[in-house]
């Protein structure tokens, strides 16, 4: 009563309730479904006009079934009662991982196929592009990587490590992805196939699918390997299709995976880790090849013990690898190591070398002449030039087998007739010999087997069996015989030790009587060098005082010569100036007695002048303290008192000594003296 109060009383709230009605109705026909954008619908057609499907899974042609194209986000209109909708998650695929996809529609697989093949312009999000193409159903040999994909689960299953996405049918189908994703785990397939560089490993590869190998063959040959031809490029067995549309077989392949990272379809081909091949320094690898083209012989026509190939030829190659490291597929041939440097080969039971290709080896047994029995011990020094070394993998397959079936004969058999040649005693004595004449003679030999014998060594013969001494007897005897040889050779050395003994003795004592006789001869020599020295200084001091003196002289002689020459120079040139000078003043004498009244007057004054001149320069009284008297006039003559003076003055002028001619007259006793 109430609601249709309200509906009479509010018509609007009726139109309400009659859309919310018809949104249900249409929402329950299906006419109407939202979609997120992170979600994928497969639509199921409930009925059709054309009826149902004929063959197949998916209604290629609008029957009743799956349809092939899925619907993404948004909202999508159906004719009511029609159609269903089935809304599952994007198929996800992690970083680094790998999805499988398994295909419920499509052509029957082929009888020799073991994964569908893939059309190449099919799309696993596009059903209807996939099966028009051709594409197969079951388990599909392309894979899918990293990603997000909107893919049809009812056609395709998606199985993943984490998750196997799928649109469920029945319980066998659940369990057959169950047991196909068993497998993938088990070969490690969800993951890529990584080689690092650190393991030194490679990946020897076995194709499950396509064509068996020919008759005759074990390895698969090395096919689409040349990334310049696209068309079959499968880029280390990642593109399956590109695989086999090169002509690659199933099986193991010759083909190795290196380091890196490979998305394999484990379901297509597994992958086994190897070791690579690694030749060391000393060493050269001869390879022996199972597969491969038949080869030209290179060994020459000379050899006729096998065939050598080329490299990449069934057989043993011509060319040995040297050492390094090799991805060599240890499936396809064999590899065996060859020493270039030398080894020893040592025939002795307790000794074996380092590559033990002498383990089975033993000492040699010998008969001598004398009947002994003896075993000796031989080593033989061995190089094979690594050019060679191919030539004897093929004539004895190996270098033990080299040893045991060849070497050991010959050199037993060698030292046997050397054995039979001399007594115990004479090979014990001549092993020197024996060792230098078998050196010469067997390089021969080892020549012919393409070795190259560098030196032989012989030990020290022992006995056949243990508590035989009859080698040690013999040897006891050369032994005695050796110390009797040394005792003679002592007692000799002794005697003429005592002879070189006395004579020097005798040599000490004319030593001791020598030494007297020497130190007086070297007196005596002293002696006459002392007194011949010091006449030589004698000698030499007064040849050097006559030198001084001759220098003294000649110094003298030079320098009064020398003087001499000066003062002639210098009277000359005072005479001469004197001359001039008298002359000049001649003439002013002239000139001024003609001005002055004559020459007697001018005479008079110029003696005055002089004589007033020479009593002041001289320092000589006005009054003398000595008379001196002329020569024998009195005070008043002409001899008088002027001339004594000008007498006087001239002579201490020329410094030449005055004649009074009388005695002068003493002093007073009351006048002082004066000097």
């Amino acid at each position: 009563m109430i609601f249709i109060k309200l509906v009479t009383e509010h018509p609007w709230l009726s139109l309400f309730l009659l859309l919310i009605l018809l949104v249900a109705l249409v929402w329950a026909s299906g006419m109407v479904r939202y979609i997120r954008n992170d979600r994928v619908a497969v639509v199921e057609k409930l009925w059709s006009a054309t009826g149902s499907i004929k063959d197949g899974f998916i209604a290629m042609s609008g029957e009743a079934g799956f349809q092939p194209d899925v619907l993404r986000g948004g909202l999508h209109f159906f004719f009511p009662f029609q159609y269903r909708l089935h809304v599952g998650s994007l198929v996800t695929i992690p970083q680094g991982r790998i999805g499988y996809v398994f295909a419920r529609d499509g052509r029957p697989l082929g009888a020799d196929q073991a994964l569908a093949s893939n059309p190449a312009n099919a799309d696993f999000q596009d059903t209807r592009a996939f099966l028009m193409a051709g594409g197969q159903k079951g388990p599909q040999r392309r894979v899918l990587r990293e990603g997000a994909y909107a893919i049809n689960l009812a056609q395709f299953v998606v199985v993943t490590r984490d998750n196997t996405f799928a649109m469920a049918l029945d319980a066998a189908d659940a369990q057959l992805l169950a047991q196909m994703a068993e497998i993938i785990e088990s070969r490690d397939g969800f993951e890529p196939v990584v080689i690092k560089d650190a393991d030194d490993l490679m990946g020897v590869v076995t194709v499950h699918d396509g064509p068996g190998l020919p008759s005759g063959e074990i390895i698969a040959p090395t096919v689409g390997a040349d990334p310049d031809d696209p068309d079959t490029f499968h880029n280390s067995f990642q593109d399956p299709e590109k695989f086999l549309a090169a002509g690659g077989c199933k099986g193991r392949q010759l083909q190795v995976l290196v380091e890196g990272a490979y998305y394999i379809n484990r379901l297509f081909a597994t992958v086994e880790r190897i070791p690579k091949t690694v030749v060391e320094v000393g060493q050269v690898g001869v390879v022996v090849s199972y597969t491969g083209a038949a080869g030209v012989d290179t060994s020459g026509e000379a050899y006729r013990h096998g065939e050598l190939v080329e490299t990449g030829r069934r057989g043993v190659w011509s060319e040995p690898l040297l050492p390094g490291k090799y991805a060599f597929n240890a499936y396809a041939g064999r590899i065996t190591m060859v020493p270039t440097t030398n080894f020893i080969l040592k025939w002795e039971a307790q000794a074996i070398g380092s590559h033990k290709f002498d383990e089975n080896l033993a000492e040699v047994s010998l008969i001598t002449k004398d009947a002994f029995e003896p075993t000796l011990p031989v080593s033989v020094v061995v190089h094979i030039d690594y050019r060679k070394a191919p030539l004897v993998i093929q004539r004895f397959g190996d270098i033990k087998r080299l040893v045991e079936q060849t070497l050991d004969p010959m050199v037993s058999a060698y030292f046997k007739n050397i054995g039979q040649t001399r007594t115990l005693i004479e090979l014990l004595q001549d092993r020197s010999e024996i060792q230098q004449l078998s050196s010469q003679d067997m390089k021969a030999k080892f020549q012919v087997y393409n070795l190259e014998l560098q030196e032989v060594l012989i030990g020290t013969p022992r006995p056949n069996a243990a508590g035989d001494d009859q080698i040690e007897r013999i040897l006891t005897q050369l032994r005695q015989r050796q110390i009797a040889d040394e005792q003679v050779g002592t007692y000799e050395r002794q005697k003429l030790a005592a002879q070189k003994e006395r004579e020097l003795r005798e040599a000490e004592a004319q030593a001791q009587q020598q030494t007297a006789i020497t130190e007086s001869e070297l007196s005596i020599q002293v002696q006459q060098n002392e007194g011949r020295a010091s006449l030589a200084r004698a000698e030499q001091q007064a040849e050097q005082t006559r030198t001084l003196a001759k220098a003294e002289g000649d110094q003298m002689r030079y320098l009064g010569e020398g003087e001499a020459k000066k003062v002639i120079a210098l009277a000359a040139a005072e005479a001469e100036r004197v001359t001039k000078v008298g002359l000049a003043q001649a003439t002013a004498i002239e000139s001024q007695v003609a001005a002055s009244g004559g020459p007697r007057y001018q005479l008079a004054r110029q003696v005055a002048e002089r004589f007033a001149e020479a009593l002041e320069t001289s320092g000589v009284d006005v009054v003398p303290k000595v008379q001196i008297a002329g020569g024998g006039g009195d005070a008043g003559g002409s001899g008088g008192v002027l001339q004594a003076l000008v007498t006087m003055l001239l002579a201490e002028r020329l410094d030449i000594p005055v004649s009074t001619g009388k005695p002068a007259t003493p002093q007073s006793a009351e006048e002082p003296s004066q000097t």
